[in-house]
């Protein structure tokens, strides 16, 4: 077979069977299968780039880190919906509508982030978020990467716009959660703020990680189209391959407060929160000669629910010990159902809340789902306490491990100090392996996790000491894999010493104060004996973060760590060079799209030189380096009268 002729037809067979998948959710065939022909296709496209297509699956995830968004004005304007909130505000609005007899479309209103998708010729072209209706933001890359947005449609018209909500499924947000926990990061709020913090990442990478979907709910411009009513627009888009959502045409006004209760009860059966109902005018016509106001639409209004909230029995409060040691207080409940799904536990949050809210084991509180999807206490019924019920205080010391409890300096957490506690363990591993640390490839959470679970190891240190044989029999294991895991923590022995330092997880101690303190000092046991004046002489290293530094260094677990980490062969000096000091003083800020050099190249080049890159442009800033779309850091270091350079006129200062 030609290889034009195979690409053309892998391209088909990946998006049909993508479709499937992503937009029907029928899948038929297994994704080893739907693999093995994406890698085909890959390798095909590796040996005739100019035979890729924009409709190819590979484009999916591409191009490069922007700098910042650009703005795009609507074609259509993006109108957003006059709220109600009952039943009679619903009944006014179609008393309004000036028609005898008049269809309604009604449809769960999702949670998310509205966007405009436009198609020229049935090829995708440009995605712009809502913004204020009329000016959005270009996102078209991080669109690409939601799976159920076709990339070509079968009808090539002209030109189509559609209308979508863009929001992350719960099942997805949780499992990101989940993950983020292990990892230490903090967590994500709700899945509405989750998919609008993913559509605006700079890199495409990171949302296309995110897994967002869309359902698509109105028609925008359709060139060499007409309909007469949203309900065909909706189901010609359904033909064009677009996820659309849910609606049901419906003309009495009993039918439509029924649909909206319906939708409202069956919430937790749909993969998106949804947080109203939207009633629209069906016939497109009669919009037309309805108008909008200067706000609103007059055809369309949305329907909001209100939190449900219900009393319950507060039974007992038990702590729960996190991934990076913060203590969580949770509500143990008497079981009541709400959102469609039954509630034993409640968040606390911290001994502020508790305090606060003056919440007692024995209360009857009233509970809601925050975001509907976490549970938490609105309030204490006070008429109902208990006259035995007692004011609750957090425990002084650790529940896992026993060590000390400190509250955080800059907020309102207690926290465990135990360096080995065991609650913490996996979070504390999975960090010292990660590639930004100690770059031990093949021991991420699962395995790190099934290491626990077998008694292997407790601390970091005990990684040193694995043999492939140790390794073989656990799950996602074999004898290679054993083999390169291992070869992997050997490797690790010869990492410089800011790695070391940044995998120990020490608070407020991320990449670049790792790598300060390593220059600095030159040795672990430097830095160990280093007080919190010596810490704090150093730029960039503040009061709190200089007391973290030293409590961990004095702290008896984590001198035994060290002391067996040093035992084990791990490197504890610090091999980078300083070249020279021609940057001494100097701060630098990179923007824009950079060719000859990546960011992370180029802050070692000024760091090697006794500079400094940082992330935003100050006062303090002596050179912005400007590479191609360079954006609000470049206006603002002209504002500054900043001195930019090409990147030429960077690598001249080196040489």
């Amino acid at each position: 077979m030609d290889y034009r002729e195979e690409m053309k037809q892998l391209r088909d067979t990946l998006n049909a069977h993508g479709y499937r998948y992503y937009v029907l959710d029928e899948p038929t065939i297994s994704d080893f299968e739907y693999d093995h022909m994406l890698r085909r296709l890959e390798d095909l496209e590796a040996e005739h780039p100019e035979e890729i297509t924009p409709d190819s699956p590979t484009q999916r995830v591409g191009g490069q880190t922007l700098s910042e968004f650009q703005q795009v004005r609507h074609a259509v304007p993006l109108e957003s919906l006059q709220d109600v909130f009952n039943d009679d505000e619903v009944c006014r609005f179609l008393e309004k509508v000036p028609l005898d007899r008049a269809v309604y479309s009604v449809e769960p209103k999702v949670d998310g982030l509205s966007v405009a998708l436009e198609y020229r010729d049935g090829v995708f072209v440009r995605g712009a978020t809502r913004g204020d209706g009329q000016v959005g933001e270009d996102v078209t890359e991080n669109l690409r990467t939601i799976r159920s947005i076709p990339m070509t449609l079968p009808e090539k018209l002209p030109r189509l716009i559609v209308r979508g909500e863009v929001y992350m499924a719960r099942s997805v947000f949780e499992e990101i959660n989940a993950r983020r926990e292990i990892e230490g990061k903090p967590l994500m709020a709700n899945p509405r703020n989750a998919a609008a913090g993913s559509l605006r990442q700079l890199d495409p990478k990171i949302a296309a990680q995110r897994r967002l979907d869309i359902a698509v709910f109105n028609l925008q411009l359709a060139e060499g189209r007409t309909f007469t009513t949203h309900t065909e627009t909706l189901d010609y888009l359904a033909s064009q391959h677009f996820k659309v959502i849910p609606h049901k045409p419906l003309e009495k006004d009993s039918d439509i407060l029924a649909e909206i209760a319906a939708l409202g009860d069956s919430r937790d059966q749909f993969p998106f929160d949804i947080d109203g109902a939207v009633i629209k005018l069906d016939d497109l016509r009669d919009r037309e000669t309805l108008g909008s106001t200067a706000k609103f639409p007059k055809w369309a209004i949305a329907y909001k629910y209100p939190p449900e909230t219900k009393p319950t029995l507060l039974k007992n409060i038990v702590v729960q010990v996190g991934r990076t040691g913060v203590l969580t207080p949770k509500a143990e409940l008497a079981p009541v159902r709400l959102a469609g799904t039954t509630v034993t536990f409640a968040t606390l949050h911290n001994q502020d809340f508790i305090t606060q809210k003056d919440v007692r084991i024995g209360d009857t509180v009233l509970v809601r789902k925050a975001g509907e999807i976490i549970p938490e206490i609105v309030e204490v019924v006070a008429d109902k306490r208990p006259a035995d019920a007692q004011p609750y205080f957090l425990p002084d010391t650790c529940p896992v491990c026993g060590a000390p409890v400190v509250r955080d300096e800059d907020g309102a957490a207690l926290r465990c100090t135990g360096a080995e506690c065991p609650a913490q363990l996996l979070r504390n591993l999975t960090h010292f392996a990660s590639r930004n640390a100690m770059d031990i490839d093949g021991l991420g959470p699962a395995v790190m996790q099934n290491l626990i679970d077998s008694g292997l190891i407790h601390t970091a240190a005990d990684l040193y000491a694995l043999q492939p044989e140790q390794l073989e029999p656990l799950e996602r294991m074999g004898k290679k894999s054993a083999q390169n895991a291992v070869d992997a923590i050997a490797r690790s022995r010869e990492n410089d010493l800011w790695r070391l330092i940044y995998a120990l997880g020490i608070r407020q101690v991320g990449e670049k104060a790792a790598k300060l303190l390593a220059q600095h000092f030159r040795t672990m046991s430097a830095l160990r004996a280093a007080t919190e004046e010596e810490l704090t002489s150093l730029d960039d290293v503040g009061p709190i973060t200089a007391k973290y530094v030293s409590q961990w260094m004095q702290s008896p677990q984590s001198i035994d760590l060290l002391d067996r980490l040093e035992a084990a062969g791990v490197n504890m000096t610090c091999k980078e060079e300083i070249l020279d000091t021609r940057f001494a003083g100097m701060t630098f800020v990179l923007t824009g799209a950079l060719e000859k050099f990546t960011r992370d190249e180029a802050g070692e080049m000024i760091e090697k030189r006794g500079g400094k890159a940082a992330g935003s442009v100050s006062k303090k800033t002596t050179y912005v380096v400007a590479g191609e779309n360079a954006g609000s850091k470049l206006q603002k270091a002209r504002d500054l009268h900043i001195p930019v350079l090409t990147e030429d006129e960077f690598l001249a200062l080196l040489q």
